[in-house]
């Protein structure tokens, strides 16, 4: 993964928690989170925005 691929995962695992109303990284489900971010960076979404609306999405959280 790229310097700036991982910018932006690191960008929409921020916006998804945030979005999430997440505070506590200890929190299981930050984990859980983290593990869908990456795997949609990994596909190659790039946008930090869309790939968090995904993880919302395929998480089904809200």
């Amino acid at each position: 993964m790229a310097a700036d691929d991982v910018k932006s995962v690191v960008a929409a695992y921020e916006q998804t928690l945030r979005g999430l109303g997440i505070q506590d990284r200890g929190d299981p489900l930050a984990e859980l989170v983290a593990k869908k971010v990456f795997e949609i960076g990994q596909g190659g979404v790039k946008d930090p925005a869309q790939i968090c609306k995904q993880a919302i999405e395929e998480l089904r959280i809200v």
